[in-house]
């Protein structure tokens, strides 16, 4: 029964439920400006939270979607949209994680 003593278990059925929740989220808000919004919104809580393995890598691992987003990103026909999801996505994950890392240190 040593696989259920694993870490790798709880981090295997979060990122279940963190991609189960962003699916549902992209078929209730279709569009590629939901994902950019669902990867912000999981680089800010792990900046704030800190997780453990288990939400952290898996939770938040599943919810956020970086190959989606790479295969959204490759599929848009303009140039100018690639290059504005790409800098949004990147600038808006990198700051939001700065942002909730700086939240956690002053609580």
């Amino acid at each position: 029964m040593r696989i259920l003593k694993s870490p790798a278990l709880g981090i295997a059925l979060g990122a279940a439920c963190g991609s189960l929740l962003r699916a549902e989220l992209l078929v209730l808000l279709p569009g590629l400006w939901i994902l950019v919004l669902i990867n912000v919104l999981g680089s800010f809580l792990m900046g704030r939270l800190a997780p453990p393995a288990w939400l952290g890598t898996g939770v938040l691992g599943g919810f956020t979607s970086f190959s989606t987003f790479t295969a959204l990103l490759s599929t848009t026909n303009s140039l100018l949209a690639s290059a504005l999801f790409l800098f949004s996505t990147v600038i808006g994950c990198v700051g939001a994680w700065l942002l909730g890392s700086r939240m956690r240190q002053q609580a």
